[in-house]
């Protein structure tokens, strides 16, 4: 994993394996469907190119090992390098037909550096035809003026086989591409904060109690339910 830190810290983004074996992706897909199909309403947004259904964490098994992945507590020692926890993770399907989205950071960068890591895990091969998230290759902390410079000259999309993860800095430039492809494109995204930030979701409020009984001393300290980090 060396190499795909480096890789993070000098372009803003890489592509790493995630915790699914390639023959438990089929679970995995049949598990997201689930989850989006039985969502209430008020969790479910539909825009004009993805539908987003929030709180992951709430909806079963499946998802507990995602967020407190190795590589990607790893990732988010080197970028935000201080404590934190996780805001927000969600299912996001990539209509089919879809256009490409502008280009955006999810989180500017300031004084302190860096407050946020991002990761999408591909619940379905992501390619150029469906709509791969799309990076500015080492953009973090550019402003807009910079970006529309360069903008194109180092562009690459994150391309991978389902079960992958994209873990990238914030505030990185990055889109998702036009969905060409006749079908959805479904993917798991979430983002980790400095612990004293606002999150995006207000998880220990939300926190059912079968997830509660089901998950580690570690996930309840990652979703800012504990306060003190437990040995590991």
């Amino acid at each position: 994993m060396e190499n795909s830190f480096k890789d993070l810290l000098n372009y803003g983004f890489t592509i790493i394996p995630g915790p699914v074996s390639s023959r438990d992706i089929p679970r995995l897909q049949k598990a997201y469907d689930l989850a989006v199909g039985s969502a209430e309403n008020t969790d479910i947004h539909v825009g004009s190119t993805s539908t987003r259904v929030n709180d992951l964490v709430n909806r079963g098994p499946a998802f507990d090992d995602l967020y407190i992945y190795p590589p990607l507590l790893e990732a988010c020692c080197q970028v935000i390098a201080q404590p934190f926890r996780l805001s927000t993770m969600h299912a996001r399907t990539l209509h089919p037909g879809a256009k490409a989205q502008s280009m955006h950071v999810d989180f500017a960068a300031d004084n302190d550096g860096w407050p946020m890591v991002g990761f999408i895990m591909m619940v379905d091969d992501f390619h150029e035809e469906n709509g791969a998230t799309r990076f500015v290759r080492g953009s973090q902390g550019w402003d807009a003026g910079k970006l529309m410079e360069v903008k194109g000259a180092d562009e690459v999309a994150a391309v991978g086989p389902a079960g992958s993860i994209i873990v990238y800095n914030g505030s990185v430039w990055h889109e998702h591409g036009t969905n060409s492809s006749p079908l959805p494109r479904r993917s798991i995204q979430g983002a980790f904060i400095r612990r004293e930030e606002s999150s995006g979701v207000d998880l220990p409020a939300r926190m059912a109690e079968e997830t509660l009984n089901r998950i580690s001393p570690l996930a309840k300290y990652i979703l800012g339910l504990r306060y003190e980090k437990p040995e590991i």
